[in-house]
């Protein structure tokens, strides 16, 4: 087993005035070893081609991530699609990104537009095999992989961005490779790198997409394991045990409350410093120090807003990502938690706050645990191995 991660994250806009996306993205696999992305495109747009989209990613993502010969999958897709009453034809364009134990990719492309291949930061000519396969011409490659290594594949939504509009002929294959390559930095995650191309898209065709639009991104990187600490043990004695596992596990620490952050600087023989540095954000309490912890924030608030981000984050719904730009205590944890870990452990004390417990609080500042269990489902869907320990 080696020691790299496959990150991945996609983004999709819905044609202008409909409500379901004719693009559909399916994942299958583990990060940490083997991983089968799909990206679909089903004719037009709306009910049909969502239905459409949906079959192909499903049964593609499925039958391959299960070992079965690209002709039994493309043999199936072709019986099994639907077949438009008006056009008569049975349609859906697929890329399919294969990663095997983090080191060897595998693209199967049938009339998307090809895979952009970054490699240290620039563009890729990988080599392309063409095959004809129940009718249909097929796009084959096989890549060794390196660290750093980042797949881009979308629908034609992404090419044909800002046409008739700000661009005569839509936003080519090579002005997006110029503007992934201007935008590379070793530390954005995938779902960043997916995010700020299809957020382009989005500005080329002024907010009003003329057609779905779906970029998803495949990433090579190293494991970087989070540890995050949040409230003091239900019983006080087991404050060292806690604190022990807590500081010898790998990677960067994130302590989170006030009490929590005074039991951790008492364990490493530190002090608190507090600051009254809001940050950009005044509603989210200031972040202190502590000498051998990466950041310390308060407890609850803070952890509620960074479970409003990963809602957004998960579903698509802030292009721009604006936490990613902000110095507050919510946008650090989650430039390090949504950015940065591929790991993320989290250490839950279940010492109640009575504060916590005030009936006039919103709902969102009922007990951590419920914060902590929320945030865990959204950092699961984003691809992270995640691990909660209760004390």
């Amino acid at each position: 087993m080696n020691n790299l991660w496959t990150d991945t994250g996609y983004v999709s806009l819905n044609h202008v005035g409909e409500q379901l996306c004719g693009d559909r993205v399916e994942v299958i696999g583990d990060s940490a070893h083997d991983l089968t992305l799909v990206l679909a495109d089903g004719l037009g747009s709306g009910v049909k081609a969502n239905i459409l989209s949906t079959l192909t990613s499903k049964i593609l993502c499925t039958m391959m991530a299960g070992g079965m010969p690209l002709e039994d999958c493309v043999d199936t897709i072709v019986k099994t699609l639907p077949v438009c009453s008006v056009r008569k034809v049975a349609y859906s364009t697929f890329t399919i990104i294969q990663i095997t134990d983090n080191s060897e990719a595998t693209l199967i492309q049938f009339d998307n537009p090809n895979v952009i291949f970054l490699r240290e930061g620039k563009n890729y000519d990988y080599p392309v095999t063409t095959r004809v396969i129940e009718g249909k011409t097929i796009l084959e490659s096989h890549i060794p992989l390196q660290i750093h290594d980042v797949m881009i594949a979308m629908s034609d939504g992404a090419i044909y961005a800002g046409v008739g509009k700000s661009m005569n002929f839509g936003w080519q294959r090579d002005n997006i490779i110029e503007y992934a390559e201007r935008l590379y930095d070793d530390s954005l995650s995938a779902k960043m790198i997916a995010s700020l191309i299809e957020d382009e898209c989005n500005r080329l065709y002024e907010g009003e997409p003329g057609d779905d639009c779906t970029v998803a991104a495949v990433r090579i990187r190293q494991r970087a394991p989070v540890n995050l600490l949040i409230g003091p043990p239900a019983d006080p004695k087991d404050c060292t045990k806690m604190m022990t596992l807590f500081f010898s596990k790998e990677g960067k620490k994130i302590v989170c409350g006030g009490t929590t952050s005074k039991i951790a600087a008492e364990y490493l023989h530190e002090e608190v410093k507090t600051t009254l540095d809001y940050g950009t954000d005044p509603d989210i309490p200031p972040i202190a120090h502590i000498k051998g912890v990466d950041l310390v924030t308060e407890g609850v608030i803070t952890l509620s807003r960074v479970v409003q981000y990963a809602k957004q984050f998960v579903n698509g719904e802030d292009l721009a990502n604006l936490w990613s730009l902000q110095t507050d205590g919510a946008s650090l944890i989650a430039q390090m938690l949504f950015e940065y870990a591929t790991d993320i452990n989290f250490f839950v004390g279940r010492a109640i706050n009575p504060a916590h417990q005030n009936p006039n609080l919103p709902i969102t500042f009922g007990i951590k645990i419920q914060l902590v269990q929320e945030l865990a489902r959204y950092l699961e869907q984003m691809g992270k191995q995640i691990k909660v320990s209760y004390f």
